[in-house]
């Protein structure tokens, strides 16, 4: 899944069943319960280098004694320690579709994913590298299957929907607000060109065109910009964030963690325009209403039933 945004920025446009979750959830169970995976024996489809995973495992030793603290809060410690990361475009595309771990640069979504998949990885028994390549899958791809380019959550209303699926997340924009949001989807099949896996192969592009089809059949619901003052203290620390757009194509442009600042809610995200990852100087509120085309925010609550699981 890669940064649509930064997508349009360069090229005038923007952003960017259930796999049988009980046998997902029972392999996540049985490697953290016992403790042993063998890190040693990777899958052949992993991409990393090994600084990603020294920092992995640096993360994983200096919040070991939080292991015990909600998954939510940890998504914010494991973000914190990431501040100051350089912002990079484009880090999951291979002509081959490959897990690729890249903990030293980041864009909107991937700062997203790692910081959740460090977070579950923490609440295992005895966490390692072969677990968050784990959760890092669950969370990245279609019912936690890598199985090419079309099994990649490109669009995050469409990971916010597959997550739920999972019981990862749950989306709470309905619950808060009850707006629908109506948006035709098709900013991937009608900017080929803009992708290294799409610009020469037609039957991917119509694979996708399926992808967007299904996308919006579903009932998708957001809060309004306008709304955001009114359910602020709804909103909780380690809430992940769509912030949807006008943008022909596409439901969200951005994402990001939420964190809170003097009793405010703040944006933790991984940011083109600051070139690392920040958190916010302005509330949330502020902004949206600084960028033209923000419409609102989808809401993301990690699952704590996690915890029980694990």
């Amino acid at each position: 899944m890669f940064d649509l945004f930064n997508i349009y920025t360069k090229n005038r446009g923007i952003e960017m069943r259930n796999v049988q979750v009980i046998i997902l959830m029972a392999l996540s169970l049985a490697a953290c319960s016992a403790g042993k995976q063998n890190t040693q024996e990777l899958p052949e489809h992993v991409l990393y280098m090994q600084e990603d995973r020294e920092i992995l495992e640096g993360l994983l030793e200096s919040l070991s004694e939080m292991k015990d603290v909600q998954v939510s809060q940890l998504v914010v410690e494991v973000g914190s320690s990431l501040l100051r990361t350089p912002y990079v475009a484009h880090t999951l595309e291979r002509k081959e579709e490959q897990l690729v771990i890249n903990l030293r640069e980041l864009d909107c979504t991937t700062f997203a994913e790692n910081c959740l998949a460090i977070a579950r990885t923490l609440k295992c028994e005895e966490p390692d590298f072969g677990q968050f390549i784990a959760e890092l899958q669950q969370i990245r791809y279609r019912d936690g299957n890598l199985e090419g380019y079309l099994s990649r959550l490109h669009y995050f209303c469409d990971w916010i929907h597959n997550n739920q699926e999972k019981q990862v997340i749950r989306d709470m924009s309905a619950e808060f607000s009850g707006v629908p949001l109506s948006k035709q989807i098709n900013f991937m099949s009608t900017h080929p060109e803009s992708y290294q896996q799409l610009k020469d192969d037609q039957e991917l592009v119509e694979a996708i065109a399926g992808q967007e089809r299904g996308i919006m059949e579903r009932e998708m619901f957001y809060i309004p910009e306008d709304s955001l003052s009114k359910v602020e203290h709804l909103l909780q620390e380690g809430d992940i964030v769509g912030i949807t757009t006008s943008v022909e194509g596409i439901a969200i442009g951005h994402v990001g963690i939420l964190v809170r600042k003097e009793g405010r809610i703040h944006l933790m995200h991984a940011s083109s325009v600051a070139e690392k990852v920040v958190v916010s100087e302005e509330t949330l509120e502020e902004y949206l209403k600084q960028r033209k085309s923000s419409t609102g925010i989808m809401v993301a609550r990690i699952c704590n039933m996690y915890d029980i699981i694990h």
